[in-house]
């Protein structure tokens, strides 16, 4: 029989993958009408797949994936000659820099062609101002950065659509624009502010003095984060180029003396070979999954309107779940690359074991068993979290929680969708924050009432998690509102009115009667 799917009438017929992705539990309907309609092909598939910084993996044909792969391939060799004859004991800090510098410069012009001039713009425009710039050196640099990654965001979709562009430019972008705002910040923190006003972590990132050109450029540009990531703190990549950075952490946890007694410092292999393993398991179930579960179908016309409710959730869960082994992928390969330099170690374990997770991403386990939005939050592209907790949420003066979901949004880009899911956040954190403070008490005494409780939290938090991402992956207005109507609009009908509940008791409580109380009682010292 031939095939009418509209994406796969020139492979003659109808392949094995255009069943239906969920039959084996039931499908609600198999009339031939629906059966037609299943699955698109893998590439329109993925052409909805916009990630957050894993922009290369768009397309399956795209000449920027094979480039991608190919770049991240020599990077990880790179990364272990870095470590073992560039080492900090044996080359000057100022080779260690202009290499790191020149394979990054490298890698951008191999994977985007002339499209990497706008990179070098905004690095050396930022630059300027991080050199002229005294007082509001963070402001101009926010608005630099976030301003010229908006600009070409805004161009990409007009001129493009919502198509994907061959050389997309904007993930390397958006790392960049990470970090010269947090090197801003962390400038302005060092020179500009008194040191009793800052937190203890800003004064330990904080930086006494700018950067040189070389130094600057290498944070930048450094072939280890160029394409991926992710942002680390300048002090702490400033402590790797020079040497100081293992045995720094090794002197925190006490264990100066025996890495002086034996010359040795821990090595990444076993986490490197960990690492690349988890990776090529995402890498196999990225390629299998996304086209057994398209994101697109959540907002088919015929399954929406003929595929029961129960249905409909469950596809849309299992077919974010598809999608994410994407971004495990990209982001454990990147963070093998660093570790492969010498670059992330962060101390021992509880075992004793090194552990090579400073600048990790995200932590797997983390994600797939969280119980509550902010443990998945906490452990989903972690870097970026701390990137929007240095530069907003500890600065903002009010609605913090907001104002941080909003700099996301327009991080990632001008596509509604993102800004969708980053609107639904807000209502969703607020709410899960009033049930746990509220309820998780009641279920901590028994162990079978924990159990219970984790259950129903993980079962609540993933779908959660589902209904509020999936904006982020269909991007346009129209699939959004069509799949929102689909689940009518229920998870935010459930957390608004968690939220009004909550402030509607706490104003009805009367409020304890305060007493003045004399300090007579105190005794004089």
């Amino acid at each position: 029989m031939a095939c009418s799917c509209p994406d796969m009438r020139t492979m003659g017929s109808c392949p094995a993958v255009h069943r239906c992705p969920l039959s084996a539990v039931g499908c609600a309907s198999q009339s031939p009408h629906i059966w037609h309609s299943w699955v698109y092909s893998a590439k329109s598939s993925l052409n909805v797949l916009s990630p957050f910084s894993v922009r290369a993996l768009e397309s399956s044909s795209s000449p920027l994936q094979v480039n991608f792969l190919a770049c991240q391939l020599f990077a990880l060799a790179a990364a272990f000659w870095f470590r073992l004859y560039l080492s900090p004991r044996r080359t000057n800090p100022a080779i260690r820099h202009a290499v790191a510098t020149l394979l990054g410069v490298a890698f951008v012009v191999f994977c985007f062609g002339w499209y990497s001039v706008h990179i070098f713009i905004l690095v050396f425009s930022s630059y300027l101002i991080m050199i002229q710039a005294t007082t509001n050196l963070h402001r101009y640099s926010m608005i630099m950065a976030m301003g010229y990654l908006t600009i070409c965001q805004a161009s990409r979709a007009i001129i493009f659509s919502y198509g994907i562009l061959s050389t997309d430019f904007s993930g390397p972008l958006m790392i960049i624009t990470q970090k010269i705002t947090t090197l801003g910040f962390q400038v302005h923190d060092g020179m500009y502010r008194k040191s009793e006003e800052l937190t203890a972590e800003q004064r330990r990132v904080a930086v006494h003095s700018k950067p040189s050109l070389i130094e600057y450029l290498s944070y930048q540009l450094s072939f280890l984060t160029i394409l991926v990531g992710p942002c680390s703190n300048y002090k702490d990549y400033m402590e790797f180029i020079e040497g100081h950075h293992v045995r720094r952490r090794l002197a925190q946890a006490n264990c100066k003396k025996s890495v002086e007694d034996n010359g040795l410092e821990p090595s990444p292999k076993r986490a490197v070979v960990h690492k690349l393993f988890v990776s090529i398991v995402c890498l196999v179930l990225f390629l299998t999954l996304t086209k057994t579960f398209p994101i697109a179908y959540n907002t088919d016309v015929h399954f929406v309107s003929e595929a029961p409710f129960l249905y409909r959730l469950i596809y849309a869960f299992f077919s974010v779940q598809a999608a994410r082994p994407k971004f495990y992928f990209a982001w454990t390969f990147a963070d093998a690359i660093n570790n492969a330099a010498g670059y992330g170690f962060s101390g021992f374990d509880e075992n004793g074991k090194a552990s090579w997770d400073l600048i990790s991403n995200l932590n797997i386990l983390g994600i797939e068993t969280a119980t509550s939005f902010k443990t998945f939050i906490d452990n989903w592209n972690i870097q970026t979290g701390v990137w929007l907790k240095c530069v907003c949420y500890d600065r903002a003066p009010c609605y913090r929680t907001a104002l941080t979901f909003i700099l996301s949004a327009l991080w990632h880009g001008v596509y509604p969708g993102y800004y969708f899911t980053f609107i639904t956040g807000i209502p969703i954190t607020m709410a899960a924050r009033i049930v746990r403070r509220n309820f998780r008490p009641y279920f901590v005494s028994s162990p079978v009432l924990k159990f219970g409780y984790d259950v129903t939290t993980w079962a609540a938090t993933q779908l959660s998690i589902t209904y509020t991402v999936m904006p982020f992956l269909v991007l346009a207005v129209e699939p959004t509102v069509r799949f929102y109507r689909s689940m009518y609009f229920h998870i935010h009908v459930i957390s608004i009115a968690i939220v009004i509940t909550a402030a509607a008791v706490g104003r009805a409580k009367p409020r304890p009667r305060q007493e003045h109380h004399s300090n007579n009682n105190v005794k004089a010292k």
